[in-house]
């Protein structure tokens, strides 16, 4: 094989994706986003400008560039800002009622006031933290998705708990 067919994209591919990709998966320990840095690495490649002497250097370069795209990751803001979840994490409600559906139908500011509030036990005042929004906003947003709610549900129970 001459060295223009060894380093044709598909013969890099080929030979050098499983290193990139347990490389990606050791440093990253999430199959997702070892599947994301992968998919990083190679399109670097295909972009790249870079002359490669041999096939250690091909080899080198894809190293240093998978261990740079994990670097790059684990600084991101989305990185540290999120949480894992846990495998063995279950719901204990199933929400299949006609309000969760109903609510489901309110228009998104409505749908996220009422989901704090109830399902998430947030106050007004901490809402307000949340969301930048004044806690007078946030009050009216609860009475006209309760009004919503209402009427959506008219008939259907009782409104004691709204």
């Amino acid at each position: 094989m001459d060295e223009k067919t060894l380093f044709t994209n598909d013969n890099v591919l080929k030979r050098y994706s499983d290193m990139v990709y347990k490389l990606a998966l050791s440093q990253c320990k999430n199959p997702t986003t070892a599947d994301d840095i992968f998919q990083e690495v190679f399109l670097q490649y295909i972009k790249s400008t870079v002359e490669f002497e041999s096939d250690e250097h091909i080899k080198a370069w894809l190293i240093r560039v998978t261990l740079n795209c994990c670097r790059k990751l684990w600084r991101s803001a989305w990185f540290r800002n999120t949480v894992p979840l846990q495998e063995n994490t279950t719901f204990t409600i199933q929400e299949k009622s006609d309000i969760f559906y109903t609510v489901l139908e309110l228009p998104a500011k409505y749908r996220i006031v009422i989901h704090l509030y109830y399902y998430e036990n947030l106050s007004v005042k901490e809402m307000s933290a949340i969301l930048h929004l004044k806690e007078s906003t946030i009050t009216s947003q609860l009475c006209r998705a309760r009004n919503l709610l209402k009427e959506k549900l008219k008939g259907a129970y009782t409104y004691d708990f709204i």
